[in-house]
């Protein structure tokens, strides 16, 4: 497997993680940076990734509202996204 580019977003919160998904799926910065960037928007997010000639990428919404309640965790939301 892979790494994979990834924007990660989490409800609430104020800003968006970008970085690559590695083969344990964790989230560590791109080849090109030193540490995991910090965005404002999901479209700063984005433009990052295209200033690095990313092409595609995978957006990952996480919530932990659930586990707030006690229930199970119902997962992240991860689509594939393509950036022009």
């Amino acid at each position: 497997m892979r790494n994979t580019p990834t924007i990660l977003g989490v409800a609430e919160s104020t800003h968006y993680l970008v970085g690559t998904t590695d083969q344990s799926g964790d989230l560590v910065a791109l080849s090109q940076l030193d540490e995991v960037a910090i965005c404002r928007s999901l479209e700063a997010a984005k433009l990052l990734l295209k200033d690095y000639n990313v092409q595609q990428a995978q957006l990952v919404l996480e919530t932990a509202y659930d586990e707030m309640c006690g229930l199970p965790s119902s997962g992240s939301t991860i689509q594939t996204i393509h950036l022009k």
